[in-house]
């Protein structure tokens, strides 16, 4: 495509994870496992949670909804990054894939962050407010909130994308990164990126330092009012459900704040950080509210045992 003797992107080429060329096959079969059991986990998680009745409740249905979301978030980096280790061509994506890749990510992305503020809300009203918790987080509340997380991070997406594509891209198409994300494309920019860059940095600073500041304060709330309850055993239950949430919350937003929100960039540190929370946070998600979750593990087991028990008939 030519326009006043200027050609433009129409593929781009994703340079995938550093690594020496001998290491693809081993880290092929690495990322695979992780995608396999990151879907496995998530779906038991959704499974046990829809099959136990004493699980239908505001904090698991909050939990549902984040498995939802981690499949597909994982879904929408992990493949390309194999396709890439698999094939000197599986790096090629298209301008339009590259669009759409870029806008479900954050949709994913930011939509995540919000449900994590929503999920410490969730915490904050239980643990304080024990006797009208029910009828506070009621399913129209419930459905209320994740709906706006959607939407609050649709819009979010939105403007990043919109921000990210209005520019001319002429070439080089090569993006230093295994996804189409904003801060390597705009380097491909045939234009000044500099307002593009402060807009996007206030954006997703004002959206991560929000929802941060939200949880933060939920948390110090909550553990004001864990320390006023008498018995040992359920102040040890209360922070036991809390503290799962918090490594959720930990392992999600440092690798953020340190790729979107620290001065200057370097392309292999940044991919290799980014690999954390697109990859790895997914497949921590389940492990840690299952392992610290005594209510998940005994459903499990119950749904081992329906499944044995249907096999044997």
């Amino acid at each position: 495509m030519e326009k006043k003797n200027q050609s433009f992107v129409t593929t781009f080429i994703l340079m995938g994870i550093p690594h020496a060329p001998e290491l693809d096959t081993a880290l092929f079969g690495i990322f695979l496992v992780i995608y396999v059991l990151t879907i496995v986990g998530n779906l038991l998680i959704l499974m046990v949670i829809k099959v136990e009745s004493h699980l239908h409740t505001p904090m698991y249905y909050f939990l549902a909804f984040l498995s939802f979301i981690d499949m597909w978030f994982s879904t929408v980096t992990v493949p390309k990054i194999l396709m890439g280790l698999l094939s000197p061509d599986g790096g090629a994506i298209s301008f339009h894939s590259c669009v759409a890749q870029l806008y479900f990510f954050h949709v994913l992305g930011s939509t995540e962050c919000f449900l994590y503020t929503v999920m410490s809300y969730d915490r904050y009203l239980a643990i304080t407010y024990p006797l009208r918790y029910t009828s506070m987080m009621s399913g129209k509340t419930c459905a209320l909130l994740t709906g706006s997380t959607w939407f609050s991070g649709s819009v979010h997406s939105a403007i990043q994308t919109i921000l990210t594509f209005r520019l001319p891209y002429c070439g080089p198409n090569q993006i230093q990164h295994y996804f189409c994300d904003a801060p390597p494309i705009l380097k491909l920019a045939c234009a000044d990126t500099s307002a593009n860059e402060m807009v996007i940095f206030v954006n997703i600073g004002v959206v991560a330092s929000g929802c941060f500041f939200v949880i933060f304060l939920s948390y110090v709330s909550i553990v004001h009012a864990i320390l006023k309850i008498r018995t040992a055993e359920g102040r040890q239950k209360a922070f036991q459900t809390c503290a799962s949430h918090c490594i959720v919350v930990l392992c999600f937003f440092g690798p953020c704040v340190f790729i979107y929100l620290r001065p200057g960039s370097k392309d292999a540190v940044d991919g290799i950080v980014a690999v954390f929370y697109t990859v790895l946070t997914p497949l921590l998600n389940p492990l840690i509210y299952t392992l610290r979750n005594k209510e998940v593990k005994i459903a499990l087991l119950r749904l081992q045992n329906r499944i044995v028990f249907a096999q044997r008939k």
